[in-house]
């Protein structure tokens, strides 16, 4: 029987006396201490306790050595992944990364050669095509539409038209980030068409899949049918899901044996090696306790989402936020604000005193945007909500006084 607890997400312990790298890097980033962090993709909200409680217990041994991952551990990710989004894995499928970036690099090393084209799907999280031409890749850009709802759509047209005979790869963010689409099955399925016909291998990145709200539903890309079966690689992991990205642990599943042989060959190359005997603990925790937190930290990520879609609809002539289905990520358009990109970040920097990701650093079909990261304690989402009011209305008054 579930345990009959509420989550306290009103506050959150100050990150600034820890290395955190939000707070760190501030005045490298911002030119100026002076600013709150909401950019870098962890939340001010405190790691759940049960994951901190098995940790401290585990601390009870005074030896922390080499370990290996337990089936245990396995097991927990295997059931949840069953239980929320319909999908089976076995532990032979999953090889353990720190990261998804690390696993990307293996992935493009794995299915292509120097030179040969890899597809990504911009405005997309920056180490995607940044992966690419770090080893040597070509970069094979195919935009998403953006329609006039603001909703952000799959380009199968240019897709077709950009696929050249030396294209192997295509890195799908499903959900995405930063645009916050939670693609249809319909929608991947005419993705997976291309793919299959031009035979390429699908990684796709579905990190944030239990940050969906409803009525919204993921689809894991690898569930669609044998096709995507024989071609996919996914990468998942508890650390968006449970605020654990400093146990640096994820893992890439991959069920067509064929296409598991052939990754195995460059992952062994780098000796990923078992990861941290702490993170294993936490990694099991997280997934056999969370149910009740992941579900209620859903409905206080969605008070702050409309806390501030309220906000930009007072201010609509000026920014618009995009519709939002999963992540904790606001891609927010301000182009009705017609400055220049960087006369943009200096108004969020100086004006509102907000640290955020300039939406160019996303691809150029970022421009004119800012991606505002809205996990943060409830404290913490008034005082954003009260520095943007401060800046707009200040901007407004500007305006209007011309």
């Amino acid at each position: 029987m579930e345990k009959k607890v509420s989550y306290n997400f009103e506050s959150c312990a100050d990150r600034q006396t820890t290395n955190a790298e939000k707070y760190a890097l501030r005045e490298a980033l911002f030119g100026t201490k002076d600013v709150l962090p909401a950019w870098v993709a962890d939340m001010d909200i405190e790691t759940p306790d049960f994951v901190l409680r098995a940790l401290k217990k585990r601390l009870e041994h005074p030896v922390i050595g080499y370990e290996e991952i337990p089936q245990s551990a396995y097991d927990a990710q295997i059931e949840w992944m069953k239980v929320h989004h319909g999908v089976a894995f076995r532990q032979e499928d999953m090889f353990y990364s720190h990261s998804v970036v690390a696993s990307i690099h293996t992935a493009i090393t794995a299915f292509s050669e120097e030179g040969e084209g890899v597809i990504v799907q911009t405005p997309v999280y920056p180490p995607f095509f940044h992966s690419i031409t770090e080893l040597g890749r070509k970069v094979v850009k195919n935009p998403l539409k953006q329609n006039d709802d603001g909703k952000y759509s799959f380009d199968i047209e240019d897709l077709e038209a950009k696929i050249e005979s030396d294209t192997k790869l295509l890195l799908l963010c499903s959900p995405h980030n930063p645009v916050g689409r939670v693609w249809l099955k319909e929608e991947l399925e005419a993705l997976l068409e291309v793919c299959e016909r031009h035979n390429i291998i699908v990684f796709a990145d579905e990190i944030h899949s239990d940050l969906v709200f409803a009525p919204h539903k993921h689809t894991p890309f690898v569930s669609l049918n044998a096709a995507a079966n024989e071609r996919t690689l996914t990468a998942i992991g508890p650390g968006k899901t449970f605020n654990m990205a400093g146990f640096a642990i994820s893992n890439v599943a991959i069920r067509d044996a064929a296409l598991r042989e052939r990754f195995e060959i460059a992952y062994k190359k780098v000796h990923y090696a078992q990861g941290a005997t702490l993170s294993h603990v936490a990694f099991e925790n997280a997934y056999r306790e969370g149910k009740k937190w992941h579900r209620e930290l859903l409905e206080h990520l969605w008070k702050n989402y409309m806390l501030l879609e309220n906000f930009t609809k007072k201010y609509e002539k000026y920014i618009k936020i995009t519709p939002l289905e999963a992540t904790y990520l606001a891609w927010i358009d301000c182009r009705g604000m017609q400055m220049s990109n960087k006369a943009l970040q200096r108004f969020f920097i100086e004006k509102a005193k907000l640290g955020l990701n300039p939406g160019l650093a996303f691809g150029r079909e970022g421009s004119g945007f800012m991606r505002l990261n809205f996990a943060v304690s409830t404290t913490m989402m008034h005082e954003i909500i009260a520095r943007l009011e401060s800046a707009f209305a200040g901007f407004q008054d500007e305006k209007q006084a011309k």
